[in-house]
């Protein structure tokens, strides 16, 4: 009986041996919600730290706080063109670099007022070899607006939507007064 507990475990050691090899644990796992996209969670957390720079929470929930980043990986993976795709991912993919060259720390790092003004000098590049930043930051802050504003939070709970517009009041037309237009 021990031998066949002996050759059991040896044959699973042998097995696990086999696999761990195979096994990359060094590189990020990319997102396969966007097909298009060779987005990492480490990209989505800086793009999350973006959309929360240009909508900070304060009295309503903010961008981070309603997971506006998906929706601008969304619309970027299904309604930008290749070309667009491409500069946005050469521009999130370079925006660290950027950040260190421009502010000397990585973006995570930065005080609100010090991302703020990244983003702002990053929207006014006008140098051919930086625009991909550019065109990264006005895609990203156009979607982001756009998936705050259409988010359910914003929608029901901070401007309540409504089927009808207005209320229905019963006026007779008798009741009307003319206007007086001149005088």
């Amino acid at each position: 009986m021990k031998r066949r507990d002996a050759l059991r475990s040896l044959a699973l050691l042998t097995g696990g041996l086999v696999l761990v090899p195979s096994c990359d644990f060094s590189k990020e796992d990319i997102l396969s919600a966007y097909q298009k996209l060779q987005i990492t969670p480490s990209l989505s957390e800086l793009l999350a730290q973006i959309a929360d720079t240009i909508i900070p929470s304060g009295k309503i929930k903010g961008a981070k706080d309603l997971s506006v980043q998906d929706f601008i990986l969304v619309m970027v993976n299904d309604c930008v063109d290749e070309e667009g795709q491409k500069s946005f991912m050469a521009g999130i993919q370079g925006f660290e670099a950027f950040s260190e060259s421009s502010a000397g720390k990585a973006f995570s790092k930065l005080e609100v007022s010090q991302r703020e003004s990244l983003l702002q000098t990053g929207l006014a590049l006008e140098d051919e070899k930086q625009k991909h930043i550019k065109d990264f930051l006005s895609m990203a802050k156009r979607f982001t607006i756009q998936g705050f504003m259409l988010s359910e939070y914003i929608q029901t709970e901070v401007k309540p939507y409504s089927l009808i517009p207005g209320e229905y009041k019963d006026v007779l037309i008798a009741d009307l007064k003319p206007e007086r237009i001149h005088g």
